[in-house]
């Protein structure tokens, strides 16, 4: 049956081609990994077409991302990644049947758009980070080409049947085999390598003992925690605590070489301080409620944590800035991470009396690698993304009109404080409590403003206050409770907040692009 054999010939030959091209990529990602590992693990193929993919992402797209995806955006990008360069591999590796060196040019083209993306991201070392994806374009490239010689020594479509059939099979099967264990020795190798350069920074978090600041914050209010089912704590624990930034692997940063350098505009006495200087200053302990900028109305991305650190204004005060308002020349704080990433906070707000800090300290114990260690930055009142820098490494002095940053270059607004919010946290949406007491629990917050009054409504009904906790600080948010007797039906629960200075909370619905989400959060129910 000479149509039955050809189909099968076909068959084995795509799947040798197929093969060959999930071989060739694996080994130019291992290649490139290893490399990686001793030139500098950032620049690894993966994470910097990922980073170069996320910088040239449209601000809405990293918002749906972002509410979809929530914390796993990251890994669902590289899985993207990974999947698409499969199905590459998959496809040049059946071109290179018939076509070697065209098949292995397609792995060298990957290599270019690995090496450009590594020269474009704003932490690229220089041209030593294009190295990654260049090796690993060669190392596949070679192998691709090998390989499918070996899948078809005359280049030209052959039955298998005989002996140069069998002696091409074995010798493939061989090939491929040898291929896929110098792979694997390749890739582990890199990890144990990429491992090796990170145990620094976790032995130097490890032995850091973190000294008691010099003003603890005060004691939790007897009242701020409310004895409400469904209410989270007060205090975030650091394991719950979002994380929200651009970062695909999470940066390890040794504390013993870890360096902050103040500089720029109106910086008359330029400082470079170490780990060490900093936590021999006097420190501040204090409750700061954070939130993303990315949280939509009722979202999850704020939390509470009593921070420990090195009060800000002090450092910039001792360089010689001056804020706007005492005749200083600039205006705009740029924080720089070990990432590259750039947040721009109003100098005004950083030394107006308020506790901005370079936070060493969360929950009472160091900073954990993915929330900033060894330092971070933290300007209560302000979204994230523009005081919230993890992994700082540099600050300069500037003005807004002379530097947009990260975000900014990306269409969000250059100032940003924070609206003032609420939200109900039980009961849950489509939730069926019994008929009776319910009691409808959440949080409100409006930092460096305070909240005075939160007002729950039932359907269509009249606003009813609501009790509230203790107000631990105006940088913190505030819990209330309301004590619903329900009835049978379906009900939307609506809750808004009134600041400290007087300023309901308002109605009108908005997106997080360019400054903030805003509106009331509400939930249905249905009591049976």
């Amino acid at each position: 049956m000479p149509h039955v054999s050809s189909f099968r010939t076909t068959v084995t030959r795509a799947g040798s081609g197929a093969l060959s091209g999930l071989l060739a990529g694996s080994t130019a990602l291992a290649a490139a990994e290893l490399t990686a590992a001793l030139v500098r693990p950032a620049s690894g193929p993966v994470t910097v077409v990922g980073g170069a993919v996320i910088d040239r992402t449209p601000a809405p797209v990293k918002d749906f991302a972002i509410r979809t995806f929530g914390e796993n955006d990251k890994l669902v990008l590289q899985l993207g990644i990974l999947v698409l360069l499969t199905l590459s591999a998959i496809a040049l590796g059946i071109l290179a049947l018939r076509h070697r060196r065209a098949g292995a040019t397609g792995v060298l083209l990957f290599g270019i758009i690995g090496g450009a993306a590594a020269l474009s991201r704003p932490d690229t070392a220089g041209a030593a980070d294009t190295l990654p994806s260049v090796a690993g374009a060669v190392a596949g490239a070679a192998v691709l080409h090998m390989l499918s010689g070996k899948a078809n020594p005359t280049g030209s479509p052959k039955k298998t049947e005989g002996g140069a059939g069998n002696w091409s099979r074995r010798g493939f099967l061989t090939a491929a085999a040898a291929t896929a264990a110098a792979a694997a020795t390749a890739g582990a190798l890199g990890r144990v390598l990429s491992g090796e350069r990170g145990q620094g920074a976790v032995a130097s978090r490890n032995a850091l003992s973190l000294p008691a600041p010099a003003t603890p914050a005060p004691a939790l209010a007897t009242g701020a925690q409310l004895k409400v089912d469904g209410i989270g704590p007060f205090t975030t624990p650091v394991r719950d605590f979002y994380r929200v930034d651009t970062a695909l692997t999470v940066p390890m940063v040794d504390a013993g070489t870890w360096r902050l350098r103040i500089h720029g505009k109106g910086v008359t006495r330029p400082r470079t301080h170490s780990f060490e200087e900093l936590l021999a200053r006097p420190l501040t302990e204090r409750d700061i409620t954070l939130t993303c900028v990315s949280n939509e109305v009722g979202g999850p991305y704020l939390g509470t944590a009593r921070w420990l650190g090195v009060p800000l204004a002090d450092l910039l005060r001792e360089a010689g800035v001056r804020p706007p308002s005492q005749g200083g020349t600039a205006d705009q704080l740029v924080a720089r991470s070990v990432d590259g990433m750039t947040l721009g906070s109003p100098v005004e707000d950083v030394m107006d009396g308020r506790d901005a800090i370079l936070a060493v300290g969360m929950n009472g114990e160091p900073l954990p690698f993915d929330h900033g260690f060894p330092v971070r930055m933290l300007v209560p009142g302000l979204y994230g993304y523009v005081s919230a820098c993890k992994w700082i490494t540099d600050i300069e002095l500037t003005t807004f009109d002379a530097y947009d940053p990260y975000w900014v270059k990306r269409k969000w607004a250059r100032r940003a404080p924070i609206k003032t919010q609420s939200r109900i946290d039980t009961p849950k949406p489509f939730a069926r409590p019994a008929a009776g007491p319910v009691m409808v629990a959440g949080v409100a917050w409006a930092q460096r403003r305070g909240i005075t009054r939160v007002e729950v409504r039932v359907d269509d009904g009249p606003w009813q206050d609501a009790d509230l906790g203790a107000q631990e600080t105006t940088d913190t948010w505030r819990q209330w409770s309301y004590r619903w007797n329900a009835a049978s039906g379906g009900h939307t629960l609506t809750v808004r907040a009134t600041d400290g200075t007087g300023q309901v909370q308002t109605e009108q619905r908005a997106r997080t692009i360019p400054d903030g989400a805003s509106g009331w959060h509400s939930v249905f129910v249905t009591v049976p």
